[in-house]
């Protein structure tokens, strides 16, 4: 099964499934945010490329990223931390190092957690967040006419993960993009300046390909995607062409860019495109829940049977 059979599974099966359904969890009545995800040895991280400060700092960047999306400020952390019984004393040091530079970085603490023995390393965060802005935010709020806009890069972190796994001579840049990737924070606060009202946000962890179709599933929209207007660096798109790699599955299937993607109004766009985000697609529609991408060879349709084919499987890869 996929994330999504898992959910859908825990939504019917919960009494109250008022707060599943977006990645953080919108506590209205304490004014937070909470949101938690995990890192599994060997699903979403090889110790034989990453080290464990790298480890750590991804750790917590994960969850504020999530933060990110709600505009909010991140507050506290809690960690669960499984390792081998023949895990090394400055391993465990190492990885709290780096838990605490991104702490210090976005502004968290570590409230505390949970330490336990395993076969693999497995990582737990929890991340809390104080209300920052009287918006509601959602995968559901898109609406016709919305201009799509995003931060950063796209393909990066799969570009550095195949480097990695394939000995490949590429930039730091690349490297650091999959290994230490930067919750956009500043970006949220700056975007929060300006929206006023509901809105829909989603950062692109597990794809940008994947936060576009949820959030047309969730708002029940039609999306348009230029794959030309996707920003991607030109180191990633030569690699790709030197590599023989669709440059299409590292900038839409391959995960793990942590940018935001927005869906605002024409004047939010024209005020934040000022400030550094980029235009990707619009909301052209309400008739059916679809996202074409159009590219200046052929336009293709992300539909359930690509989308469940294409998407990464936490539960195998």
């Amino acid at each position: 099964m996929k994330e999504i059979d898992f959910l859908n599974i825990i939504k019917e099966t919960l009494t109250d499934n008022s707060y599943i359904g977006n990645d953080c969890a919108d506590l209205k009545e304490v004014g937070m945010f909470i949101t938690q995800d995990s890192l599994v040895e060997d699903v979403h991280f090889k110790l034989s490329t990453t080290t464990p400060f790298q480890l750590g700092q991804k750790a917590v960047a994960v969850n504020i990223s999530d933060l990110a999306t709600t505009l909010c400020n991140p507050a506290y952390i809690s960690i669960g931390l499984s390792v081998p019984d023949s895990i090394s004393v400055d391993f465990v040091k190492e990885f709290y190092r780096g838990v605490d530079v991104a702490c210090q970085k976005y502004h968290a603490v570590v409230t505390g957690g949970d330490i336990t023995s395993s076969d693999k390393v497995y990582i737990s965060v929890a991340a809390i967040g104080r209300r920052r802005h009287d918006v509601n935010i959602s995968r559901s709020y898109a609406h016709v006419g919305d201009f799509i806009i995003t931060t950063g890069n796209y393909g990066t972190s799969a570009a550095g993960l195949a480097a990695l796994e394939n000995g490949w001579n590429v930039s730091q840049e690349i490297l650091d993009a999959h290994l230490t990737p930067v919750a956009r924070l500043e970006e949220a606060h700056e975007a929060g300046k300006y929206i006023e009202n509901d809105v829909a946000i989603m950062d692109t962890s597990d794809g940008l390909a994947d936060a576009l179709y949820k959030v047309s599933k969730a708002s029940n929209v039609s999306i348009d995607v230029n794959f030309d207007e996707i920003p991607v660096l030109p180191e990633v798109k030569k690699l790709a062409e030197e590599k023989g790699v669709d440059l299409k599955d590292w900038v839409l299937w391959g995960g793990e860019d942590f940018e935001l993607l927005l869906f605002v109004p024409y004047f939010l766009f024209a005020t934040l495109s000022s400030k550094g985000f980029k235009y990707v697609g619009t909301v052209v529609g309400n008739t059916e829940s679809k996202v074409t991408i159009k590219d200046k060879d052929k336009s293709f349709v992300i539909d359930e049977k690509l989308f469940n084919e294409k998407t990464y499987n936490h539960f195998g890869g």
